[in-house]
């Protein structure tokens, strides 16, 4: 029996987004203003919902809970990035990278659940609108997200254990710009074909089931919808289930790509720039894809801004 000698790895060493100082530099300043944008928005969002009482509605909660996940998940990747853009040194410890791998996988589960539980939300709100306030109460929705908080930090814990037991002792180059797993199945020493396997087969039963939700609850939306017979009601419920829409179809199509395609098509350099998006670019863009297309969220704005501004002429 044949006992294989491995090293233990302490620390990883990120390759990161560029290989040149210029490049560096420019990446640091676009990805700052992006993480900037991203923490006003969404702690806006968040701040706005609480200060105006007719955005005390289930679909805002659960809004409001989507925009904490966005601020988390930026923050757990962006600013280690950004040191990294003008270190020479780009290395991260063996705990640092599993923990920074927990709470990145941990809310994009969680952000998965509430597209769905948003999805659900818009159902019951357009096509039972008489038991919406019973089936859709506060304690209802407190509940629905403390479960989604839940199932997303069991779900990384299961499988940032999966990972991080794997053996690594050929390399502890990185060749990304943060801790996925992707990039550390292809560092490990091991065959890891049946974890990817596992791995990918419990992401895909995770979406699924969402997605299934998601497509369920958006089909009967849509029927009850052309069944509106005023045109005013049928433009605000398109208006407010296409912002919904836009940002699944963002967040769904970068996820599938990274997680649930076959590992044979793994690339470097199209991964970084995928994942670019959906850990920086998608966080940034959902509070503009709410607000924009979103008259109630347009008013509530206004009226906090007017009302900062009344004092200053008194």
């Amino acid at each position: 029996m044949t006992r294989t000698n491995y090293t233990l790895v302490t620390e990883f060493i990120l390759l990161g987004l560029a290989d040149t100082l210029e490049l560096e530099i420019f990446l640091f300043l676009l990805f700052f203003v992006i993480y900037t944008l991203t923490l006003w928005g969404n702690i806006g969002m968040i701040l706005l919902i609480r200060a105006d009482s007719r955005l005390h509605t289930p679909m805002y909660f659960f809004l409001a809970n989507l925009s904490f996940v966005d601020v988390c998940c930026s923050s757990d990747i962006t600013p280690k990035m950004l040191v990294d853009l003008l270190s020479e040194e780009k290395t991260i410890s063996f705990a640092g990278c599993f923990l920074q791998m927990y709470f990145f996988i941990a809310m994009e589960t969680t952000e998965c659940i509430l597209f769905g539980l948003m999805a659900y939300d818009r159902y019951v709100a357009i096509c039972n609108p008489l038991l919406y306030p019973m089936v859709m109460s506060r304690t209802v929705c407190l509940k629905m997200a403390a479960g989604a908080f839940t199932a997303g930090l069991l779900n990384s814990m299961v499988n940032t254990s999966y990972v991080s037991s794997l053996p690594f002792c050929s390399s502890n180059v990185i060749h990304h710009f943060f801790c996925d797993s992707p990039p550390l199945f292809k560092l490990s020493c091991s065959d890891t074909r049946l974890k990817e396997s596992i791995f990918s087969t419990f992401a895909g039963v995770n979406m699924a089931g969402v997605l299934l939700v998601i497509i369920t609850s958006y089909t009967y939306v849509l029927y009850s919808i052309f069944r509106m017979r005023s045109g005013e009601g049928r433009h605000k419920a398109f208006s407010t289930c296409a912002s919904h829409l836009t940002a699944i179809i963002l967040f769904y199509s970068t996820s599938i790509y990274i997680y649930l395609r076959p590992s044979s098509s793994y690339s470097l350099g199209q991964d970084k720039v995928v994942s670019v998006f959906y850990t920086a670019v998608i966080p940034m863009l959902n509070p503009l894809v709410y607000s924009l297309r979103n008259k109630e969220v347009k008013k509530a704005l206004c009226n906090v801004i007017t009302k900062q501004r009344i004092p200053s002429f008194m």
